[in-house]
């Protein structure tokens, strides 16, 4: 199966974090997300969101100078333990052979792995993947950091596999996008994770 056309409207950089809280209550080990999008799309922030949601250790940032980050699970209140985030920046890397020796075929059954810039690189590690694409209609990148938080993402979701067939993703008739956006730390713990 694979899904086109879910679009997704964030306002800010706290709803594109809260976008993907809701994304990780859907997500599993194994489950491959490639993020596709401009410098300041976003990308880095959504993937924060999934670290929160899947509860994980150390604190999610931009892996561009280290190429791959691991985060491990950390207990949930109920005393689980979800998946391992593994977070990859592809930017910096130039040839197929540099994402083989990433080994990230090795962790993808344990993890839930998402790779920055990885679209045309990692789409041959699994048959089932999640490619989200980020943009900023208005303007793009803003001028200074304080500003980056603000301004509207689009957010496209292509679910690629059987393994989407029948999940609801945040931002579907199932999930609307007030609903991820207006959620609480404290109402999204409440959620599962």
């Amino acid at each position: 199966m694979t899904t086109d056309g879910l679009q997704v409207r964030l306002p800010d950089a706290d709803a594109t974090r809260a976008w993907g809280r809701a994304l990780a209550d859907v997500l599993r080990a194994g489950d491959l997300v490639v993020l596709t999008g401009d410098l300041g799309a976003g990308k880095t922030t959504l993937t924060q969101g999934l670290g929160a949601g899947l509860h994980v250790r150390g604190q999610v940032a931009s892996p561009t100078f280290v190429i791959a980050r691991e985060h491990p699970p950390l207990p949930r209140p109920d005393g689980t333990r979800g998946p391992a985030l593994v977070h990859v920046d592809a930017y910096r890397l130039g040839s197929l052979d540099e994402v083989e020796a990433l080994d990230l075929d090795a962790a993808l059954d344990e993890a839930v792995t998402v790779v920055e810039w990885g679209e045309g690189w990692v789409e041959g590690l699994t048959d089932d993947r999640l490619e989200l694409r980020l943009a900023r209609p208005h303007g793009g990148v803003a001028d200074d950091v304080e500003d980056a938080a603000a301004g509207e993402r689009v957010l496209t979701v292509r679910a690629v596999g059987a393994r989407w067939d029948g999940v609801a993703l945040p931002g579907s008739d199932a999930v609307g996008l007030t609903d991820v956006a207006d959620l609480t730390d404290e109402q999204h713990e409440g959620r599962g994770h």
